[in-house]
């Protein structure tokens, strides 16, 4: 006996709002494109992308795919916990005074992690054992468990010593003389001169190319991989944008490195926050991707999302492997689940008016508001039926009032959320669209404009629903749009055991807490 249509309702998912609260999920609606084939290739480095437009997607996809990569000749490692506790959560909260620290941080942290990498694989060889015999002496070999925070833990506070001796408790030699304060330890971020050669001293530049040296030789690279970004210095814009600069500068004096690879995954209106205000090396980098997703693209995810519900299946008599090939089938399968129209008359069909109503403020649609939007009319669909309601007709599981019901939960989401972890107003805006320093968002001026006409013509959650959604998209066509512009630079003898690199996503060498 098929499932009736409240018992489909209520086990339908089609995702959540927030990447990390289905990372695990992520690869089963991924969708292969000459994008990713690009990335998996090796020939871009940087994917930018809008809030929920599938970054952690590609990051989930190639981490879950790490065996296969590993065949290939590609280790990969996260550089940032997938989920859970942020490994930079304490230096956010306690930053650096400068961006030559940051550079220092940054810098340091790479080649402690290169270095766990060649321990864990046993990797031998001149150049792997400097490597390993400067970060033992300097207490930056970590256990293999340790979690991400204490290794940038420890290479933060190695940095401090190095920066500010006076600042922390070290073992230090001090010069009657000139006053100055010399601290042991071996590891320098500038070049040091002869004299200190000779003593012993190395920069952290010269040991991040005898990092790279090691996998070259064997014919490996590893991929060191920067997600949550976002997330990680989202409370201080000047700090959001001394660390990211900071981690770009790096990235650049590591291109010439052939085997030890930095990858970063930003939202585009980030990137553009922070070369606004002036990034000269921003022009030098240009291994980079921009994800943008069309009507096309969006209806095939959809339809994936939708053909992981077994309820939904078994109602409409399909199964998951069934994922139709063509454009046209995409759309009669979603036009059987939803009603015509939303609006009658002259108006957008349905899944046009769905993408309409979560565009954001550069007219772009990402998949996690698109997302959004179906799981409350799914919520609103319910609501409709528990109250008595007649159900949706013929085989349709959705009414038009559920969508116009789920409008005003959406557009809350809008003015109150702006993105999970991001509660400041600098966030709320770029999560808006990035509209510009003039911009409308459903709390400002269209904001309170609009609302007062809704109460007005009292047409109640209906109209309010879709006026705060029409404010939080609108922008002021006189000013730039951070959102507008800021979508990004546009597409364009050793020896390694050869041993499965295992599931880096869900078993990480370093502990992943």
């Amino acid at each position: 006996m098929p499932p009736t249509k409240v018992e489909v309702l209520q086990e339908l998912a089609v995702g959540a709002r927030i990447a990390e609260e289905e990372f695990e999920q992520l690869v089963n609606y991924f969708i292969e494109t000459d994008q990713w084939r690009s990335i998996v290739a090796g020939e871009k480095d940087i994917v930018f992308g809008p809030k929920g437009s599938g970054k952690s997607a590609i990051y989930a996809t190639l981490l879950d795919r790490a065996n296969d990569m590993f065949d290939s000749g590609v280790l990969l490692v996260s550089a940032e916990n997938p989920r859970g506790a942020l490994a930079f959560e304490d230096v956010a909260s306690e930053p650096p005074t400068s961006e030559v620290e940051f550079i220092g941080i940054w810098k340091l942290y790479i080649l402690t992690l290169a270095g766990r990498i060649l321990r864990e694989y046993e990797v031998k060889g001149e150049a792997a054992g400097r490597v390993q015999a400067a970060l033992a002496r300097e207490g930056l070999a970590p256990p293999p468990r340790e979690p991400l925070r204490g290794v940038v833990r420890r290479v933060r506070d190695y940095v401090t010593r190095l920066i500010n001796p006076k600042s922390v408790g070290t073992e230090a030699s001090f010069d009657p003389i000139s006053g100055a304060v010399a601290v042991k330890a071996t590891i320098t971020l500038a070049e040091p001169s002869a004299g200190d050669r000779e003593k012993g001293f190395v920069s952290v530049d010269e040991l991040l190319a005898d990092a790279d040296s090691p996998f070259d030789e064997a014919g490996w690279t590893l991929w060191l991989l920067f997600d949550r970004l976002d997330v990680a210095f989202a409370d201080s814009r000047d700090l959001e944008a001394n660390a990211l600069r900071a981690l770009f500068k790096v990235y650049l004096d590591l291109t010439t490195n052939s085997h030890l690879k930095v990858k970063i995954f930003l939202r585009s209106d980030i990137w553009t926050a922070i070369t606004e205000g002036g990034f000269r090396e921003a022009s030098h980098i240009t291994r980079h991707t921009s994800i943008r997703w069309n009507p096309g693209s969006l209806l095939h995810l959809t339809v994936r999302r939708l053909l992981q519900n077994e309820r939904l299946c078994g109602y409409y008599g399909v199964t998951a492997a069934q994922v139709p090939a063509s454009d046209a089938e995409q759309r009669t399968f979603v036009d059987g689940l939803v009603p015509d129209q939303i609006d009658s008359g002259r108006n957008p069909k349905t899944f046009e008016w769905l993408l309409g109503r979560a565009q954001d403020g550069t007219r772009g649609v990402a998949p996690r508001e698109l997302i959004h939007l179906l799981t409350e009319a799914k919520n609103a669909q319910l609501a409709l039926l528990e109250r008595g309601s007649e159900e949706p007709e013929g085989n349709k599981i959705f009414a038009r009032q559920a969508f116009r019901d789920a409008l005003p939960e959406v557009a809350m989401g809008w003015k109150t959320g702006a993105g999970e972890n991001e509660s400041n107003a600098f966030n709320s805006r770029r999560h808006l669209g990035g509209i510009g320093r003039r911009s409308y968002t459903a709390g400002g001026l269209a904001g309170r404009h609009w609302l007062l006409r809704a109460k007005r013509h009292k047409r109640g959650p209906e109209l309010l629903g879709a006026v705060l959604v029409s404010a939080s998209t609108q922008h002021d066509s006189g000013h730039g749009r951070v959102g507008g512009r800021g979508t990004g630079p546009q597409l364009a003898s050793s020896t390694v055991p050869t041993r499965r690199a295992g599931n880096y996503m869900k078993d990480p060498p370093f502990g992943g807490g």
